[in-house]
């Protein structure tokens, strides 16, 4: 009888459990029924409001001016990962944080410049708000100007980890790098950190709400590619920094007067010679041609019998007077006069 009783009582509870079980199974997972995680943003709903966290003003952000593609928004999401992951795809610029049955929640960042990415799995080991940041000996070295902060710069506003930082490790160590927000909001959607993974602020608080800490991190590779393990980056050698020179070790130096230089003395301007025509040359005398020599005196010949004897008349054409030869023609010339006559 007993036995029949118990028997009744738990077929009388099967219907019940039955029904739960099947109100479980029809349950979405991105419904966010949990009271422990925040309600999931809407396509129509502003989530860069302004706001205020731990007693430090968080100012609302000009949504037109971020891309629809980085604001935060539930999208369709296929991935074999586990709810509660976060894929982190450098080429994109974006953050997904898995909800299951192909859904996750889709968040803009900012990822490592040149030389500073890095990719591979890490886990989620710890978060704080409104972290102290301290630099990196390397990033002193680089940035010689943030020695102000080698011990620390307190949590607010212009703090570069913004409003919640997540720390990561993988295998065991801290390489440093994070999940953190930013007051340099309009970095979002660039190559602009050291390495770290940047948020808006409003965002990194709603992602830290939802971690309770263990969570698997994937960072893909430059090219958008599941890693096939860790890579870490060389960070840039630091930029070479001259050393100081104290003050007085070199004497101020004089500053002498301009030089004063002297006039000039005036120079008469230069007078160009005249040009000499050369003298004339008188031509040279020519010595009149010596007269041709007389020819020899022939032989005085008498004339042959009925010869004429007179010379013969003279040109009238010539211009010299003709002298009548006194004596008888030899070869039709009248021969010189002979000496003594």
């Amino acid at each position: 009888m007993r036995l029949t009783a118990n028997f009744l009582r738990k077929l009388s509870l099967a219907p019940a459990m039955l029904a739960l079980v099947a109100v479980a199974g029809c349950v979405d997972p991105t419904l966010g029924t949990s009271g422990s995680q925040p309600p999931l943003p809407k396509a129509e709903d502003n989530v860069y409001v302004a706001s205020m966290d731990n007693g430090i003003a968080i100012p609302a952000l000009p949504v037109d001016e971020i891309p629809e593609t980085h604001r935060r928004q539930v999208v369709e999401y296929e991935t074999d990962q586990v709810p509660g992951t976060i894929i982190i795809n450098p080429k994109t610029k974006l953050l997904y944080y898995v909800l299951g049955r192909g859904k996750a929640i889709r968040y803009g960042i900012a990822v490592g410049k040149a030389g500073f990415e890095w990719s591979g799995e890490a886990v989620v080991t710890e978060k704080k708000p409104w972290p102290t940041w301290t630099p990196p000996k390397e990033m002193i070295a680089r940035k010689p100007e943030l020695a102000q902060w080698a011990n620390g710069q307190p949590g607010g506003p212009t703090n570069p980890l913004g409003a919640r930082a997540i720390y990561l490790t993988s295998g065991g160590r801290d390489y440093g790098y994070r999940i953190h927000g930013t007051p340099e909001w309009k970095s979002i959607g660039r190559n602009a950190s050291s390495g770290c993974i940047r948020m808006i602020n409003q965002d990194v608080i709603d992602l830290y709400s939802r971690l309770q800490g263990g969570e698997k991190v994937i960072v893909l590779t430059a090219s958008g590619e599941m890693p096939t393990g860790l890579y870490i980056p060389t960070p840039p050698a630091p930029k070479k920094v001259e050393p100081e020179v104290p003050a007085g070790a070199i004497p101020p130096l004089t500053v002498l007067p301009p030089p004063v230089i002297a006039a000039a003395p005036a120079v008469a301007p230069a007078v160009t010679p005249a040009v000499v025509a050369p003298a004339a040359v008188e031509p040279a005398a020519v010595a009149p041609a010596a007269a041709a020599p007389a020819a020899p005196a022939a032989t005085a010949t008498e004339p042959a019998a009925g010869t004429d004897t007179t010379a013969p008349a003279a040109s009238t054409d010539a211009t010299t007077p003709t002298v009548p030869c006194k004596v008888p023609l030899v070869d039709g010339v009248c021969p010189p006069a002979a000496e003594g006559n």
